[in-house]
């Protein structure tokens, strides 16, 4: 019997580029997080006594501002090197970019699989033959795959790879092959990379994305570690995902329909938060609120909506280990508007005009100085960037045109009231 821990995108020292823009987030503590969880999962290692660690690509998130990123990961093969623990890592995209082959000297203990074409490493007394190939350029677009070597029968066949398979959504396209591709090979297990969330892809063979170590932003979320793989007998008997990040990234969204006051709202908000804070299991939580649903109270959400968000970031605040991340307002009235004004009112067609109003960057820059009036309406997460009100982006753009309708929208439904 034997065990081995599988590893990928670790981006170690990722700098997180736009943290400071973001009001009190614990800036270093998320930088220094990848540290941490590659701490953990050195530790892991050590504890658990595993055979050989596999690491299959973007150890590192690009060349280094300087050596120590270098000086940490060598440090930590050093580690395990004194424990008798082997490392096998191919690079991936990110890795490509490194210094790590070209100024440093890896620990003896540490095997880097060639970028030229795939090899294989015998582990002679385990009974295992490991195949790789790391990243001889960034944007690897060859299905290397369909290179590596077939299996030997004599031996437990083990696959690294660094690959979005067919293809995941928000990952690009390197080292494209498909699960055929691996299926004809006849490996016991592919450890791959490159994929930020863990799947189980298939169980005959064992075909993993262990997903990465550490969230790093709120596309990021939930439990992140390593998969930890037990060998009796040439097959697999057990794989399980062990849990190494220290920061925790949370979306929760709260479907706001059924609250027929904002007391209720506050109520609602304040339980996904402390359910949010239960299951970051005691680690740093980095948290993004999304309120949503067809809510009786949108009007005075919309109105209110500042007032709300800071009063959410107090409640947050309170609990001391828990960063909020940004509150996103996504509900929408429960009535319809012609029900509300009448199908054929001038306030009606004054509503219909303003719903079918379109904005685009020129348009923007027409309205100001009325831009700055809207800008004072907005919430204060979308101004973090002044681009944000100027660009192009047209996601960006189609935001803050349904932002200005709603504001446009209740604020005249309320003027109608009042006559």
């Amino acid at each position: 019997m034997f065990r081995f821990l599988h590893a990928a995108d670790i981006h170690l020292d990722s700098p997180l580029r736009g943290l400071e823009s973001y009001e009190d987030a614990p800036v270093e503590e998320i930088r220094n997080a990848t540290r941490r969880a590659f701490d953990n999962l050195i530790e892991l290692a050590i504890q658990e006594a595993v055979d050989f660690l596999l690491i299959v690509g973007d150890l590192f998130d690009g060349d280094w501002k300087d050596f120590n990123s270098g000086l940490f990961f060598i440090g930590h093969m050093g580690r395990l090197n004194k424990a008798g623990i082997p490392v096998y890592i191919v690079t991936g995209n990110h890795d490509a970019a490194s210094q790590i082959t070209n100024v440093m000297s890896l620990p003896e203990n540490v095997t880097l699989f060639s970028a030229k074409k795939p090899s294989t490493v015998c582990l002679e007394k385990l009974g295992v033959l490991i195949h790789g190939q790391s990243y001889p350029s960034r944007a690897l677009m060859e299905n290397i795959a369909s290179h590596y070597p077939q299996n030997d029968p004599n031996y437990f066949n083990i696959g690294l790879l660094h690959t979005a398979l067919n293809g995941r959504e928000g990952h690009e396209p390197y080292a494209p092959c498909s699960l055929d591709d691996l299926h004809s090979k006849g490996y016991d297990y592919w450890a791959l990379g490159h994929i930020h969330k863990r799947e189980e892809v298939s169980r005959d063979p064992w075909i993993v994305f262990p997903g990465n170590i550490q969230g790093r932003h709120i596309r990021e979320t939930g439990v992140k570690g390593a998969t930890m793989v037990t060998v009796e007998d040439g097959l697999v008997r057990e794989v399980t995902h062990r849990e190494l990040d220290v920061v925790r990234w949370i979306l929760r969204r709260i479907d706001l329909s059924s609250c027929e006051t904002i007391e209720a709202v506050h109520e609602m908000v304040r339980s996904a938060i402390e359910n949010a804070e239960m299951e970051a299991e005691g680690k740093t939580l980095a948290l993004r609120l999304s309120l949503e649903g067809d809510c009786p109270v949108h009007a005075q959400i919309v109105e209110h909506r500042t007032q709300l968000a800071e009063e959410i970031r107090g409640w947050v605040a309170g609990l001391g280990n828990t960063w909020l991340e940004k509150v996103d307002f996504r509900t929408r009235r429960k009535a319809r508007l012609e029900d509300m004004v009448g199908e054929d009112t001038p306030l009606s067609g004054l509503l219909q005009s303003i719903q079918n109003l379109q904005l685009d960057a020129n348009t923007l820059l027409e309205l100001v100085p009325e831009l700055t009036a809207l800008k004072n309406k907005l919430p204060p997460e979308l101004l973090l960037n002044e681009d944000f009100i100027l660009g192009n982006n047209p996601e960006k753009l189609e935001l803050i045109r349904l932002e200005a309708q709603d504001l446009l929208i209740e604020k005249l439904i309320r003027h109608g009231e009042s006559e």
